[in-house]
């Protein structure tokens, strides 16, 4: 898998010096951590995204969610329909910042299996997300 904006590399090839901030995408759609999974599967669907970024009532990132994760915690035998994102988060992170390097924002995605990384500012406000491309 390559991250995306990225040029295909195989899987020798160094990444090229640059900084997050360079291929990130933008936030796309962000929920409140409010919001149950049920509705945030409908919102991902009409918003015909891949990920939801998440926040908290401050406006604040704390994490993000995948289709595959969503339909994973619909799937499980402990759901209920009053399952709230905030509920599946867990702790908040991982994040990026926009100075990350790409380098290691591919490692830390590969090492952590992340199909998406959001990238946040020195307050924790959503600014972008890297997406690994399929």
């Amino acid at each position: 898998m390559t991250l995306v904006q990225m040029q295909p590399r195989s899987a020798g090839a160094p990444l090229v010096a640059q900084t997050v901030d360079k291929v990130m995408e933008a936030a796309g759609p962000q929920v409140c951590d409010d919001m149950t999974v049920e509705v945030a599967l409908s919102v991902m669907a009409s918003a015909r995204a891949g990920h939801l970024l998440v926040c908290d009532d401050d406006g604040l990132c704390t994490g993000v969610v995948t289709r595959a994760r969503l339909d994973a915690v619909r799937d499980s035998a402990a759901y209920t329909d009053r399952v709230r994102l905030r509920d599946i988060l867990g702790d908040r992170g991982p994040f990026a910042s926009p100075m990350t390097m790409m380098v290691e924002a591919d490692h830390a995605m590969r090492y952590r299996r992340l199909d998406a990384l959001p990238v946040v500012d020195e307050q924790g406000v959503a600014l972008g997300v890297l997406a690994l491309a399929r």
